[in-house]
This record gives C-alpha cells, sequence and structure tokens, in this order.
C-alpha cells in the first residue's frame, strides 16, 4: 500500500510581515461577512472516507485526500497515522493557528511556536474486554513551547485566551451531541 500522493506537500515560509497582513485581512474579512449578515458565521464542514486495505480509511475532505491506518498490532498496515493520532493532531494543528490569531489581536509577537499533545488511552473497551471505562483518551496534556520578545505573563494569558477559543480543544473539552446512522 502506498500514500497517496508520492511528494509531500510543503508549505511555504512566510516573513512576519506577511502573516500579519494575511491575519489582518482574514480577520476584516470575517468581521465584515459576519456584520452584514450573522448567519455567515455558521460554517458545515464534510468529510468522507472509504475502508481500504486492512482497516486504512481514504479521507477526502474538500480537494485533499489523506490515508489513516492502524499500526500492526491494531490490525493495520501502518502506513499513516492511527485516528487518535490525527485527532491530537488536529488539536495541535488548531492551537497553532489560535495562537497566531490571538497574537496578532493582543499585539504579541510569536517567533516560533511548538506544540506536542499527549493522550493516553485504555485499549479495553475498544476491545470489549472492559465496558466500565473510555473508549478514547482519558487525558491529555498539551504543551506549548512559544520564543518571542514578550513576557512570560503576556504568554501566559495568551495561553488562557487560546484556550477559551480553541475549537478542537472545546471538541476534546465538552461533549458535542453526535448521532451515528446507517444510510
Amino acid at each position: 500500500m502506498t500514500l497517496l500522493q508520492d511528494q509531500i506537500t510543503t508549505v511555504s515560509e512566510v516573513s512576519p510581515a506577511e502573516r500579519t497582513q494575511r491575519l489582518n485581512v482574514a480577520g476584516a474579512g470575517w468581521n465584515e461577512r459576519i456584520a452584514a449578515d450573522a448567519g455567515n458565521a455558521q460554517l458545515t464542514y464534510r468529510v468522507s472516507g472509504r475502508g481500504i486495505g486492512s482497516v486504512a480509511t481514504e479521507i477526502r475532505a474538500g480537494k485533499h485526500r489523506f490515508l489513516v491506518d492502524e499500526p500492526s498490532a491494531l490490525a493495520g498496515d501502518d502506513v499513516a497515522a492511527s485516528p487518535v493520532e490525527y485527532a491530537l493532531g488536529a488539536l495541535v494543528s488548531c492551537q497553532v493557528v489560535v495562537y497566531r490569531l490571538y497574537a496578532q489581536a493582543l499585539g504579541l509577537t510569536i517567533d516560533e511556536i511548538e506544540i506536542t499533545a499527549e493522550g493516553d488511552l485504555d485499549v479495553r473497551k475498544l476491545f470489549g474486554i472492559d465496558e466500565s471505562g473510555r473508549a478514547g483518551f482519558h487525558d491529555i496534556r498539551v504543551t506549548v513551547e512559544i520564543s518571542g520578545p514578550d513576557s512570560a505573563e503576556q504568554y501566559e494569558n495568551l495561553r488562557q485566551t487560546v484556550d477559551a477559543h480553541c475549537p478542537v480543544l472545546d471538541l476534546f473539552a465538552n461533549p458535542v451531541p453526535t448521532k451515528s446512522v446507517l444510510a
């Protein structure tokens, strides 16, 4: 089994000035759209996937395609990150976005940012061995490393602001009404 693309796309380096300009334009655009019609703030995301290989999934999200798999110990071919690794990746990447947005809004500078998320999962429920626990993570730790000229107190205030506004952190921290149906 091979990855869906032979070459990984790289993201171009963006200067701090270019980042500031992009964040300002995006923020102004959203403010205008929402001011014109509050309904413009409501977004619906759609992602679909189909099973391939042993337990892998080909995911389609707009124009993007990627694989999700499991390690061999969980019957996978180990050709891609697992669903729970992608979930942690979604948390980390959302945090990076929201840190950038709110640093800009608060007039703070982030020279470099690196975020690590670790999650603890007990597989007994997954395999039907013990139904009393959770099927998902029971503990997640997020570590944020920021370098820049602002004070530790300002970055701590930024962390609290980001944690209050990060959509994916909200998904982890609060139950979301979810229903599953057979089509």
